[in-house]
């Protein structure tokens, strides 16, 4: 039986995990500020904007139709780099930070887990992705898209198009832009959800 108190606990744990993998962008942005290629750095997705009630992948909440917070499952981090041949380095930094954010706080987030999108500043093109691997190119399936690491550590993902309202200015939130001199937290950033469905299913 779903209760009451378990819908309640499970909206908390949805609200927690966007709120620490805003935290990790944080500690991310905070890394790459004295990258001197770094022009700018947005969160986007579903970590950036108010959750939504939806019905979730867990079965015993899907056969009900009990609604709960959406799930984020990893962070979306846009980067308008001024050059791309530092983008290992870009990974080190990343990678230490969540370290770093680890051993000081507990959060647990992966580097697989936030997905940073590489953009050429004055057109807004989206270049590729930064690649976590040591080594690139890696003998890895991924590793075989055409285009991918033709730029070191820019990964490319087959048939990937990034949507052009991804980064619209209501579904991002700007942490860091140097040329304003603009640094934001986002956890500073209210994070309240909609109520959009009901849990009509509960008993």
């Amino acid at each position: 039986m779903v209760s009451r108190a378990g819908i309640a606990e499970q909206n908390e744990l949805l609200l927690r995990r966007q709120y620490q993998f805003r935290i990790a962008a944080d500690a991310v942005v905070e890394a790459w500020r004295d990258r001197p290629e770094v022009e700018t750095v947005a969160l986007f997705g579903s970590v950036a904007v108010p959750l939504w009630k939806e019905v979730p992948r867990f079965s015993e909440y899907r056969r009900k139709g009990i609604a709960v917070w959406h799930e984020c499952k990893d962070v979306d981090l846009a980067v308008w780099l001024s050059r791309t041949d530092e983008l290992n380095g870009l990974r080190k930094a990343k990678s230490r930070a969540l370290s770093k954010l680890f051993d000081e706080t507990g959060i647990g987030v992966a580097s697989h887990q936030m997905d940073v999108f590489v953009i050429e500043p004055g057109t807004d093109r989206y270049l590729g992705r930064l690649c976590d691997f040591a080594r690139c190119p890696n003998d890895k399936r991924e590793c075989l898209v055409e285009g991918c690491g033709a730029v070191d550590h820019l990964k490319q993902h087959e048939g990937f198009v990034l949507s052009p309202d991804a980064l619209a200015e209501d579904r991002t939130i700007v942490l860091f832009d140097r040329k304003s001199s603009l640094v934001r937290r986002a956890v500073d950033v209210p994070v309240t959800g909609k109520e959009e469905s009901s849990n009509a299913g509960l008993a």
